[in-house]
């Protein structure tokens, strides 16, 4: 008997975006699922449209923004389902696409998450995301962002994390290692999630037949104060609760280079300091993050560093992320 997958899709004020999304969904050849909407306060009649127009969708409404993480675990301690899946309100899925994170994650009961294929919405010939990379600086990105999608990779892969953005969470590794950290409200909570997993031996595979569309940022104002400043914030708690011991401090001075680099970068080249307001920031529940590192510290059962990508240079990472970046923002075609 199939496992039932429990799709959750967290919205902000995305109404444009929910016809395509949901209809997707409701086309999915894994007929043994449910649909959650979670509509975290939004003003431009999503959840209304949704009841009318999607009667087959669970809706919970949210009275105000609680963020990316809180609105997903407010549904994942309702849903029914063996798998949880997350995904973006600004998305089209193929319709085999749950059906193929649903096989990749039945072959290994150690396989407790499933990065799919992201392609940009407006550029389908190039890659959004394949899964989450993570160095030993503790700078994570979409792994092979940007690169054109050549189809050298057909089979599963095991990758350090899935982008919560379209991914598969098994429940029995939910319920050991925990859900979203909801003080995230936005953004690394996925990169966080990994981590904790990870630490606690479970994989996760990449599966290029998993195929999801993503206008990337469609809601979530790609480049402004506001993202930049929580990424910067995130990102140090993502490191203060999961860099081993004693490795943390074997490498502490080069994860302090690249941050301050990218830091100063941000300063000089663009006149934003949203990103160091964002670590500034951080400081402010820094002694609660470290209590959550001593529980995730004393459970660690596994080693993640074989996982880890090799670290590049800075003039490297500056053209991997600005490479990126020009598919973020424009919809020409790739150059």
């Amino acid at each position: 008997m199939k496992r039932k997958a429990s799709i959750i899709v967290v919205n902000w004020n995305g109404k444009r975006y929910l016809e395509e999304c949901l209809s997707s969904l409701l086309a999915q050849t894994y007929s043994h699922r449910e649909i959650i909407l979670v509509d975290n306060g939004s003003h431009d009649g999503s959840a209304g449209f949704v009841a009318e127009r999607f009667p087959q969708v669970q809706i919970i409404k949210n009275g105000e923004n609680l963020g990316f993480a809180a609105g997903n675990n407010a549904a994942i301690r309702v849903a029914q389902g063996d798998y949880i899946i997350t995904l973006n309100n600004d998305t089209r899925a193929e319709p085999d696409w749950l059906e193929e994170l649903v096989r990749v994650v039945e072959t290994d009961p150690r396989i407790g998450m499933c990065a799919s294929k992201m392609l940009f919405y407006h550029h389908t010939g190039v890659l959004n995301s394949t899964g989450i990379s993570l160095d030993v600086a503790g700078i994570a990105w979409d792994r092979r962002g940007g690169e054109r999608d050549d189809g050298c990779e057909r089979e599963p892969i095991e990758v350090f994390g899935p982008c919560a953005g379209a991914a598969l969470y098994r429940r029995e590794m939910l319920d050991e290692v925990g859900l979203f950290d909801e003080d995230f409200f936005a953004y690394h909570e996925d990169v966080d999630l990994a981590w904790r997993a990870r630490s606690r031996g479970w994989r996760c595979m990449y599966n290029p037949q998993a195929v999801v569309y993503h206008v990337h940022s469609g809601t979530g104002m790609e480049g402004s104060a506001f993202k930049n400043r929580l990424l910067g914030r995130n990102k140090i708690w993502t490191i203060v609760k999961n860099y081993p011991s004693p490795h943390i401090f074997l490498y502490l001075s080069l994860i302090a280079f690249y941050d301050l680099a990218a830091v100063f970068y941000s300063l000089l080249k663009r006149g934003d300091a949203s990103p160091l307001q964002g670590r500034l920031a951080s400081l402010g529940l820094l002694p609660e993050m470290l209590r959550k590192r001593r529980q995730i510290q004393r459970k660690r059962t596994s080693s993640e560093f074989p996982w880890f990508s090799p670290l590049v240079d800075p003039i490297t990472m500056l053209r991997r992320y600005e490479r990126f970046q020009s598919f973020v923002t424009s919809r020409g075609r790739y150059v």
